[in-house]
């Protein structure tokens, strides 16, 4: 770490927390903003930021001074006055990838976990892995792994260990996959999410020539498309139903908190069995089992470490229980996951009694249909969906399709969804509609509020019940 003084503008963004406390941990002077600091909002965040001797700001500038380097989150515009400080000041300014890629490239070992869906998971599975086989990892992920929870450590989407063995989740959203260049690259899958499809192929096909090691699942028709142009000696597929995978996943059973599948790679066979539901997630820990292979890790090894993973937050999160209803907090948020999620739900009993916050207007215009498409086939009919106000912080986005839009979508292809614009009121709908044996789901992304509301509905089913 060559910079010894960084500042991080939007820091407590998902992205922006545990790479500030990997660099924090190198013993780098650390410091930070953020609007939802300014506005009052999850202030046990900062308050862990704090504890990690990270001094905090107000967004306006006053936090930087000469020598220090700017790193800014993708939701940070020109206009906002760090960044005009910044310029006024003269100092290095990167932005959170470009500052991720300097730290992963400069490793002597690196993974990069990539797609549309399941990195942050696979993310969290490889670094449990090389953490349970003695590795030291450092790992950074844009989701709280549980399996590094600790009273002093609540928010723990960084693992912080040897600088030279480096694992991350890596985002094409912006275009910025295209800066690392890992020793492993492992690709989950594409589909429509932040960008077109033709643009997402080429992004992602040009990531895994630049890796030593791809590792690829040949069960989704892009990515297996996109595997026949990787040479032989680079590549490595993984995958159920897929003939030629080298790590390949037989005998998969579906289990109400898990799965279980045995793996094969070569003439090893090995049994695994997961702590986390859905079928999706069982495609994550082959993608795991063959990166960590691929890094030195005995197949044995990293299928037991696999038996004592515990998922991340918000991944079909079991909040609690109160009055014979669980609430569940999930971060699916684009169609790819939302399916993922509803699959394993729909495979449970119990009606699902949905909350689902689009996290923007921006994605309700690039797939909207899709989604749509999403609820109305994977809805029982006595299931629930109610739909708030997209997120909305600020600026010039489009706003022509809103949640009253989707709403109307999910009707007209046969599905149940309703439009309230004010979450609050939403939740008065949930608590009187829930009834023994329903399941109530908060659903999406790039708000960390949703998880206390989830919380404060078990809270208030808990005072119904008492």
């Amino acid at each position: 770490m060559t910079e010894s003084n960084v500042f991080f503008c939007g820091i407590g963004g998902s992205g922006m927390l545990p790479l500030a406390s990997i660099v924090r941990a190198t013993g780098a002077k650390v410091a930070g903003s953020d609007r939802s600091l300014d506005a009052g909002r999850v202030a046990n965040k900062f308050a862990y930021l704090r504890s990690l001797g990270i001094g905090l700001f107000p967004q306006d500038g006053s936090g930087l001074a000469p020598g220090m380097t700017l790193v800014t989150s993708a939701a940070v515009e020109e206009t906002v006055p760090d960044v005009v400080r910044a310029r006024e000041l003269g100092l290095d300014h990167l932005t959170r990838p470009q500052f991720l890629a300097q730290l992963l490239n400069d490793a002597q070992r690196s993974v990069a976990v990539g797609g549309t869906s399941g990195k942050s998971t696979v993310t969290g599975m490889i670094g449990w892995i090389l953490n349970a086989t003695h590795r030291q990892p450092t790992v950074m992920n844009g989701a709280v792994m549980k399996n590094f929870v600790t009273p002093s450590a609540p928010f723990a989407s960084a693992l912080v260990g040897d600088p030279e063995l480096f694992v991350s989740e890596v985002d094409e959203s912006d275009g910025s996959i295209a800066l690392y260049r890992p020793e492993v690259a492992v690709l989950t899958n594409i589909s429509l999410d932040h960008k077109e499809m033709d643009e997402l192929r080429s992004l992602f096909a040009s990531f895994l020539l630049r890796a030593r090691r791809a590792i690829v699942n040949l069960d989704d028709p892009e990515t297996r498309a996109i595997a026949d142009a990787i040479p032989a000696d680079q590549r490595i597929g993984y995958g159920f139903d897929a003939p030629g995978a080298e790590f390949m996943g037989k005998n998969l059973e579906l289990l109400p908190g898990g799965s279980t599948f045995t793996v094969i790679a070569g003439d090893e066979t090995h049994d695994v069995q997961l702590n986390v539901p859905g079928r999706h997630n069982a495609s994550n820990a082959l993608a795991a089992i063959a990166a960590t292979r691929a890094l030195g890790v005995a197949l044995a090894d990293s299928a037991a470490a696999l038996g004592r993973f515990e998922g991340l937050k918000r991944r079909l999160e079991n909040v609690g229980t109160a009055g014979g209803v669980t609430v569940i907090d999930d971060f699916a948020h684009n169609p790819d996951k939302i399916d993922a999620s509803l699959a394993t739900l729909r495979a449970q009993p119990g009606r699902l009694l949905i909350m689902f916050q689009p996290h923007g207007y921006g994605p309700l215009t690039k797939m909207g249909e899709e989604l749509a498409d999403s609820f109305a086939k994977g809805l029982a009919p006595d299931d629930r969906l109610y739909l708030p106000d997209p997120v909305y912080q600020g600026g010039t986005v489009e706003r022509t399709r809103g949640s009253d839009w989707l709403a109307d979508q999910v009707r007209d292809r046969g599905g149940q969804a309703e439009h309230i614009a004010d979450r609050a009121a939403i939740g008065e709908a949930l608590l009187a509609e829930a009834r023994d044996g329903d399941r109530i789901v908060i659903m999406g992304a790039r708000d960390d509020s949703l998880s206390e509301f989830a919380v404060l509905l078990v809270e208030r089913l808990a005072q119904r019940n008492s």
